[in-house]
């Protein structure tokens, strides 16, 4: 009897994200505006927990989140998640990146027009009862230079509504190709700083990082054009409020307009003092449509991973649609195993570990196969490692990660190659699927052999002379331990033999002794897979 998934939406959002759930078979809890005292004494019952901004998985929260194995955030930025902590544990984390862009991009926009027109600050005057024609003179959008700082999935979209309003675009993204930038109809810039001296005005949309935090800082509002506008409706932190004060207050800057700050909820800021300066509450996402669509789409992102495996939008995670996670599983299976393999047969201590794909298998996503064999491999030494954090804890450690890739292989259609490096020298391993859905080990250290990556089984290395399997045999026998399958292959041009030997229950350590004490035998391993 399959366990049905629970998941907890812990901050308000559309009611269509429970429906969805509902919907799928799951089982939701909807309990906004808890504590953090009331949710770290539920945490733990649940699978997946949906978030917005205002729930913080971090620290005491998170760790009693203990069965939580997917977090989404309904929105884009997860700077309310410990994505780190996340990763080292194993949970996804996933973001909606494209329900809300259309509605960010376009209060941009609102912002760029209402401060080129003056909009708020006449407003203002008129309801007081005054007739301020000639005080709010604004400028003519047509024509001017717009400078976009970002062209992702918000940005981008703001690039086209300003190419509607005539403006001439220019971007700083140096994540963009010249021929991107090409199809886009703007033109690309190499600096903030380039960007800034040139544009009447200046939008931002990228993410908070460390590159980012204060990228528009003294230095830049300094260098942009005397009259010019800033627009912020990305996150706060990126802009230096307090350098902005100062080209707002001397007038440099004709306007500026934010809808994010560096500490929220903004409720004391001496850019409140100012009239060319707006503000709106972090609304960037806050439209009828826009709260639908991300509490929609982590409903069913959600679902799926916890329904099939399917991953979209993690930010810790390759992605990973549902069709894939049918294909790749037997591989997946296959990977972990021949990890699993070399971890047990090899002491810890790894300098570079080689991973090549051969045939049909090299059309498939293949970071979750590498992330399957470093898990396989790492978890003999490290209790904590999983298929998220796998590339990460390697990579703390030092290991070299190599990657190769043809498109035929000799004799199969599908195989992949392991080769690691380390305290005990090099050793390889290498495995397919046949008919799609059949894991085999085919070959070990350069010797040709096929067996099924389960089970127990004892690697037995020895010079290739006889008694050699009478003596194993014995043994065995007179320890009651049956033999369920028995492999054996010579090295090519070597005198040497290898043996995968299937056993039906694990042997002592005296039974390894006597193994490794037989005429000729050089190496014995004991290896426990896991089921496929």
């Amino acid at each position: 009897m399959s366990i049905i998934p629970k998941v907890l939406i812990a901050d308000s959002m559309s009611q269509r994200a429970k429906e969805v759930f509902i919907s799928r078979g799951i089982e939701v809890d909807y309990k906004p505006g808890l504590s953090v005292e009331e949710q770290i004494k539920i945490a733990g019952q649940y699978d997946g927990i949906a978030v917005r901004s205002s729930t913080k998985l971090k620290g005491d929260l998170l760790n009693a989140a203990t069965r939580v194995k997917v977090i989404g955030r309904a929105g884009i930025g997860v700077d309310n998640v410990d994505v780190q902590a996340c990763s080292r544990r194993g949970i996804v984390v996933m973001n909606t990146p494209f329900g809300n862009t259309i509605t960010t991009a376009e209060l941009a926009i609102a912002h760029i027009v209402a401060a080129a027109r003056q909009i708020p600050q006449a407003t203002a005057s008129t309801k007081a009862g005054k007739w301020e024609k000639s005080a709010f003179m604004g400028m003519e959008l047509t024509g001017k230079k717009a400078g976009v700082i970002g062209a992702g999935n918000i940005g981008a979209i703001v690039c086209d509504r300003l190419k509607g309003l005539h403006m001439a675009v220019y971007v700083y993204d140096p994540f963009i190709s010249d021929e991107r930038a090409a199809a886009m109809g703007v033109t690309k810039v190499e600096t903030v700083a380039e960007l800034a001296s040139m544009v009447d005005i200046l939008t931002i949309h990228v993410p908070l990082l460390d590159v980012t935090r204060n990228l528009i800082n003294a230095d830049i509002l300094g260098r942009m054009k005397k009259g010019s506008i800033l627009v912020n409706c990305a996150r706060g932190g990126i802009v230096d409020e307090q350098a902005l004060y100062k080209v707002c207050k001397s007038g440099h800057l004709r306007a500026a307009a934010l809808d994010v700050f560096e500490k929220e909820p903004a409720t004391n800021s001496p850019l409140f003092e100012l009239d060319n300066v707006t503000f709106t509450p972090h609304i960037g996402a806050c439209s009828d449509e826009a709260q639908e669509n991300v509490a929609v789409q982590v409903a069913e992102q959600m679902a799926d991973f916890l329904l099939t495996g399917s991953i979209s939008n993690a930010v810790n995670v390759p992605s990973l649609t549902e069709e894939e996670a049918k294909l790749l599983a037997p591989f997946m299976g296959l990977a972990e195993a021949m990890g699993q393999f070399l971890g047990q047969v090899m002491r810890p201590g790894y300098d570079t570990i080689s991973i090549g794909f051969e045939g049909k298998v090299t059309k498939l996503n293949r970071q979750p196969l590498k992330n399957a064999i470093l898990m396989g491999l790492l978890s003999r030494s490290m209790d904590e490692v999983n298929v998220v954090n796998a590339v990460m804890l390697a990579n703390e450690r030092g290991i070299a990660l190599e990657e190769s890739s043809k498109d035929n292989s000799d004799h199969f259609s599908s195989l992949i190659r392991l080769e690691v490096t380390g305290d005990d020298g090099t050793r390889s391993i290498t495995g397919t699927v046949f008919d799609g859905k059949n894991p085999r080990l085919v070959s070990m250290d350069g010797c040709e052999l096929e067996i099924t990556p389960t089970g127990r089984l004892l690697y037995i290395e020895n010079n290739d002379k006889p008694g050699v399997i009478a003596g194993l045999s014995t043994i065995l026998a007179n320890a009651g331990i049956n033999i369920g399958d028995f492999r054996l292959g010579r090295k090519l041009g070597q005198s040497v033999a290898v043996a995968l030997v299937g056993i039906d229950s694990e042997p002592t350590a005296e039974v390894l002794a006597l193994l490794e004490n037989l005429e000729n035998v050089t190496t014995v391993r004991y290896v426990a897979l896991e089921a496929l």
